[in-house]
């Protein structure tokens, strides 16, 4: 067969940037410079105040507000985010997930009002609770309520909405979480069948239009730089869904058959160490997803090269665009069919991968399915145990980081200079702003108008009845982000997801670095007249609790008692769990940018219940300089990404210990 030749080459994928901070107004600013430089998508990160359903002056907002992405709470501010871009033209994805019926009727409304046709919008909201119980942590309500929300979602933009993708399954999280190639194709999938399953039994779309409701599922996946790997994944993912549509639901036309997936490479593989070699990552782990045509991603968006330093800047994330535009537009690989086809080592890694997820799916259905395996802890269970696998061969030398655990040596980069200049910040006024403002919409809205849609969406979620009609008259009245959460939560409750520690075995049990722990830690407890107890806590909304899990993992492994209580604690139910507990150590984890409030908060609440000797020790993205600022602050030891060895952190924080020995046996109280 001849190779095709340019001008039938493929199709560019699309190209987006995820990026928001600060403010819609500010966000919006960025968009707009992005598309100018040849993006051809938006991708809408919101900050985790909009993605738990929480208003900006809510106590647990305190410290988040505009860190992680764009402070969205009414429609006055989706209003500004989408200023003069024409969103009947814009294939916008929002990574949303909870909180998504809320900000996909924000955005229909905006677009509405822009005099859009609704039946053109284009794009994706995340919309995967599933994983957010196992992974990333912004779930708000239980399983069923939150499957409920997808399952109208899903509903009504095929009914209504039909080129807008209402969700997006997504493997990205389980793999930063842990997840082997098998477990994030076998866990994505197995949340794709227990969607369209809900879908199907909800019965709100027609039996015979169920193809289209397939042809709107699309994927969101993660890429390592293990690429020839990861080339057999998405070939696998692609096989297996090929399957389960046609062979569980029927589905006859192979286009709404066909897995369609967008893409974020790895950005918690990037270091804190050596950040310049991120750039060949991010390069390395692209290849994956678009060398094979036939399993190509349809849309790319990349980390920016030192995002494990702080928030990239608009110039960093020029660069990770410009990485796409190259490869797409300079080298030939569009050109031609798939070049794996046909290949002997693709085709046995694919079927591999594929029999192992086969086998994997099916455990997890004889679990009840994916609702349920995250309910008992299953699923959560084999990612913390997988995480800990992965960080003990990191800890040997068996995995290679460059320059984390080998090759260590460096000349000074010039791409950090002073770590300050090298990443963008949030200046502190953003939140206070933000609360003055949502302070002025409630008192200058029509607030009759807003008590009557809350009741009616109160009243609709205690029926079977489609959320997305309360939700849209919710926005129209100017309802806010917090009180729209707020009212769904008064019906289905909130929900804690198992934290899988637990279950978790002691997978760095050999070796002497444990043992010598393990020994000084039976010192310490003799000493102390009982066993030394850890308190790990994760302050505010960040919801990215891998390292935390690990953190508290090892610790019992090197016989600590330990105390994790989960995610979204405010600090005063630290300090209370801390008292109650009657702990030797607090441990803090923060990754999301809110350590410089939340920490101090924590510090205070201690000196304030009398508990002032006992040390606090902090792990996260932390600069150079707010590190040393948290330990004038009475923090005895910051811990940052490039500290990586669970066993060297576990002697760091004995050393405090023995450091306050003599105050070890008053900490009995």
């Amino acid at each position: 067969m001849p190779y095709p030749s340019s001008a039938d080459g493929d199709r560019p994928w699309m190209m987006r940037t995820y990026a928001g901070h600060s403010s819609a107004a500010e966000s919006n600013a960025l968009y707009r410079r992005n598309l100018a430089k040849g993006q051809t998508g938006l991708s809408v990160a919101f900050d985790l105040p909009t993605q738990t359903g929480y208003d900006p002056d809510d106590q647990l907002a305190r410290g988040e507000v505009g860190r992680v992405g764009v402070p969205i709470t009414h429609l006055g501010d989706m209003r500004a985010l989408f200023d003069e871009i024409p969103l009947e033209q814009m294939n916008t994805s929002m990574t949303i997930n909870a909180t998504a019926m809320w900000l996909l009727s924000l955005y229909q409304v905006v677009a509405e009002e822009q005099g859009a046709d609704i039946t053109k919008l284009a794009g994706t909201t995340q919309n995967d609770i599933v994983k957010e119980y196992l992974s990333r942590g912004t779930y708000v309500f239980p399983p069923e309520p939150s499957m409920r929300l997808i399952t109208d979602m899903v509903a009504y933009t095929v009914n209504t909405m039909p080129k807008f993708n209402p969700i997006n399954i997504c493997s990205y999280h389980l793999q930063e979480a842990g997840a082997t190639p098998v477990q994030e194709v076998a866990f994505a999938l197995s949340t794709a069948v227990a969607v369209l399953d809900a879908v199907r039994d909800a019965g709100q779309v027609p039996q015979e239009r169920f193809g289209d409701v397939v042809g709107r599922i699309s994927f969101f996946v993660n890429a390592g730089v293990r690429f020839v790997e990861e080339t057999s994944k998405m070939r696998a993912f692609g096989r297996l869904w090929d399957e389960i549509t046609r062979e569980r639901y029927g589905v006859e036309d192979p286009k709404m058959r066909r897995f369609r997936y967008g893409v974020q490479v790895n950005s918690l593989g990037l270091t804190e160490a050596q950040p310049e070699n991120n750039v060949q990552r991010i390069v390395l782990e692209m290849l994956g997803v678009t060398l094979s045509r036939d399993a190509r991603a349809r849309a790319i968006q990349l980390p920016a090269w030192n995002e494990a330093l702080g928030l990239p800047r608009p110039w960093d994330q020029q660069w990770a665009l410009r990485m796409q535009q190259v490869l797409a537009y300079e080298s030939d690989l569009l050109e031609y069919d798939d070049i794996f086809e046909g290949s002997v080592v693709i085709e046995a890694k694919v079927s591999e991968i594929a029999e192992g997820a086969r086998e994997l799916m099916r455990e997890i259905e004889e679990t009840g399915g994916a609702v349920a395996a995250i309910e008992s802890g299953f699923m959560k269970g084999a990612l913390v145990d997988s995480l800990a696998s992965r960080r003990a061969r990191i800890e040997s030398g068996e995995d290679v980081i460059v320059g984390v655990n080998k090759y260590e040596g460096t000349e000074p980069s010039p791409l950090t200079g002073e770590v300050a200049e090298a990443i963008m910040t949030v200046d502190v006024a953003v939140e206070q702003s933000a609360i003055e403002s949502v302070k002025r919409w409630r008192d200058e809205r029509d607030n009759p108008r807003v008590e009557k849609a809350l009741a009616a969406l109160r009243d609709a979620a205690g029926t079977d009845v489609n959320l997305m009609e309360a939700s849209l008259e919710c926005a129209r009245a100017g309802v806010t982000t917090g009180e729209w959460a707020g009212a769904l939560r008064e019906v289905f409750g909130e929900f804690r997801a198992p934290t899988g520690v637990s279950a978790a075995s002691a997978a760095a049990e050999a070796g002497d670095a444990l043992s010598a722990v393990r020994q000084r830690v039976d010192a310490l407890s003799e000493r102390a007249g009982r066993r030394l107890k850890m308190l790990v806590g994760k302050p505010g909304l960040d919801g990215h609790s891998n390292g935390a899990e690990q953190i508290a993992v090892r610790a019992r492994d090197a016989g600590f008692e330990v105390i994790y209580q989960g995610i979204r604690l405010t600090p005063e139910q630290i300090v209370a769990a801390a008292e109650q507990e009657d702990v030797h150590v607090v441990g803090l984890s923060v990754l999301s940018g809110s350590h410089m409030e939340v920490i101090p908060a924590v510090v205070r609440g201690l000196r304030e219940a009398g508990m002032d000797d006992v040390p606090i020790v902090v792990g996260g993205i932390i600069p150079e300089g707010d590190a040393k600022t948290l330990t004038e602050m009475g923090v005895a030891k910051v811990f940052t990404p490039k500290d990586y060895e669970l066993n060297d952190i576990m002697g760091s924080i004995l050393d405090v210990l023995e450091a306050s020995a003599g105050e070890l046996a008053a900490t009995s109280r």
